[in-house]
């Protein structure tokens, strides 16, 4: 499944740059995850990036999104092909 970012985001920016599918950006009030670009790191680390930088631990597993390792690889696979 994807991973969202709840309202206890304190805006502290290290999550972005660490996202190597380029999935995480400023919202309106806190940053935000685009669903259709997050794998979880599934082909670039072992465990998601965002989750392991964030201070406030506001980086849950999105619910809304439920993707197996196959669709999260397949996701990256389509997301890198062109790189």
């Amino acid at each position: 499944m994807a991973l969202m970012i709840t309202d206890e985001c304190i805006n502290c920016d290290v999550c972005e740059p660490e996202c190597p599918n380029e999935a995480i950006s400023a919202g309106e009030d806190i940053y935000v995850i685009d669903p259709d670009k997050c794998t979880e790191c599934v082909g670039h680390f072992d465990k998601p990036q965002c989750q392991i930088v964030c201070p406030v631990d506001c980086i849950p597993f999105n619910p809304q999104r439920m993707e197996s390792e196959v669709e999260l690889r397949a996701k990256y696979l389509r997301l890198t092909e062109n790189k």
